[in-house]
């Protein structure tokens, strides 16, 4: 997995993604405390609604930047946006109201929701090979997981030195380091798309063709369908454990952190492991079977949890949690390191940055709706309601994703474009009655629907 990483250009941009989220994962520990300090036994509401305001400011943003994309130069809106992260975390140490935390939430998240789909769009192009990109993915897996791992212990050690609030600091150490180290990369220029299939229209219709892209996808549509599973489990992770482990379990401070790190250890085992395996395996069915058979882990998981919680609260063993959060991270990197894999084969390369920003912005509405859902249920009705409603949500996402993906999903499809007059250019070498042909099927503008099995688009 390490040998893409001699690729100089990608590994200076794999270097900035990890301080950038050690540093995020230093955030997320401060914060959560300091909403415990400010709001109590109401600390998951707190957290609840500050991260609803987070994917807010995704699912709004993320359209438009895909639409920004070919307007701006990436590494000046990469390091304008590390900035503007690194000024929010050096505030946030003086916030002593709850409605500051929400306002700066909002700023920092709009330059995330910037910053993270033109990072992730950037990536394919640097390593265009199949086995490098997937390598890459998993690399990108286990940065994330630094988040829920290492930065979480690193706040548990820091915690022993400094008040939490001297945790952003090392959030704006990350975000300064990230832009310094993309200013000295000198990125690929994304390449135009065909001039046959070019987009037409002004920003409204660009910002709107990544979202119609991911919509018209078969297994892009199955993929948002398992972001919905995925958030269902992460919002209980992220929104409650500091409750669980404080009041449920009246551990300390520092456990906060470490119950982080046992999702985050699940979560990097498996995106270890998974480039060996989708190598070998065979393409795009292994990449459904395993993704569908994780998706069915997760309310298994949530099930076991309301279980416990609502039968022997007191009895709630620390070792159990920390067992329910590995399995929990390890099925989420088992659905989201394959993830890139599909836009990848999903999106021509010039409409890679859509397509990312797109999946950005939709698969964040789920956890727009998980987010609220886990913190207020936790708050009016109790872990273990809130444990099985979510159980529940992640039950439908996988139901539905294994409903709306093919069992069999060729790259390439037959299909005929009757709209189109004979000596149009993408009609080369087509033959026989409606102008049959076969080629990697993408939607764009000469192709705005799939085809049906026996039908065309």
């Amino acid at each position: 997995m390490l040998s893409v990483l001699r690729n100089r250009t990608y590994r200076r941009l794999f270097t900035a993604q990890v301080v950038a989220l050690a540093g995020t994962g230093l955030a997320t520990v401060a914060l959560s405390l300091l909403a415990y300090d400010l709001a109590g036994a109401d600390a998951s509401a707190v957290l609840g609604t500050a991260l609803a305001i987070k994917m807010a400011a995704y699912v709004g943003m993320g359209p438009l930047v895909g639409a920004l994309a070919d307007r701006i130069p990436r590494r000046a809106l990469l390091v304008a946006m590390d900035l503007v992260r690194a000024g929010v975390a050096l505030s946030l140490p003086f916030v002593t109201q709850v409605w500051q935390i929400y306002g700066l939430i909002l700023l920092l998240q709009t330059a995330s929701a910037a910053f993270t789909p033109t990072f992730q769009a950037t990536i394919p192009q640097v390593l265009p090979e199949e086995r490098d990109y997937t390598e890459a993915l998993s690399l990108s897996r286990l940065a994330y997981d630094l988040e829920s791992l290492l930065s979480p212990v690193l706040a548990a050690a820091l915690l022993t030195l400094v008040p939490y609030d001297g945790l952003f600091t090392g959030t704006a150490a990350g975000f300064l380091a990230s832009a310094v180290l993309v200013r000295a990369t000198a990125l690929p220029t994304p390449p135009p798309p065909p001039s046959q299939v070019a987009r037409r229209g002004g920003f409204r219709a660009k910002a709107a063709f990544g979202t119609r892209l991911l919509l018209a996808t078969p297994r892009l549509r199955a993929l948002l369908a398992l972001d919905l599973a995925v958030a269902a489990a992460g919002a209980t992770v992220f929104v409650n454990t500091v409750v669980l482990v404080r009041d449920t379990l009246g551990r300390t401070p520092g456990d906060v952190p470490l119950a982080l790190g046992a999702y985050g250890a699940g979560s990097m085992a498996v995106a270890l492991l998974l480039p060996r395996l989708l190598v070998r395996a065979r393409g795009p069915v292994a990449e459904r079977a395993l993704m569908l058979r994780a998706a069915l882990v997760l309310p298994g998981a949530l099930g076991l949890l309301a279980l416990g919680l609502a039968f022997a609260p007191e009895r709630w063993a620390w070792p159990g949690l920390l067992a329910v959060w590995l399995v929990l991270g390890a099925a989420t990197s088992a659905i989201l390191t394959p993830g890139g894999r599909l836009l990848r084969r999903s999106a021509r390369s010039a409409d890679l940055p859509a397509a990312f920003a797109a999946r950005f912005s939709l698969s964040h509405a789920c956890w727009l709706l998980t987010y609220p859902l886990a913190g207020w249920l936790a708050t009016r009705a109790g872990l273990a309601a809130s444990a099985v409603v979510l159980a529940g949500v992640a039950l439908l996402g996988a139901l539905a994703a294994a409903r709306l993906w093919p069992r069999t999903d060729p790259a390439e499809l037959t299909h005929v474009h009757p709209e189109l007059p004979a000596d149009h250019p993408h009609l080369r070498g087509a033959a026989g009655e409606g102008r049959h042909h076969t080629h990697d099927f993408h939607i764009d503008e000469l192709h705005r629907h799939w085809p049906r099995e026996k039908a065309t688009s």
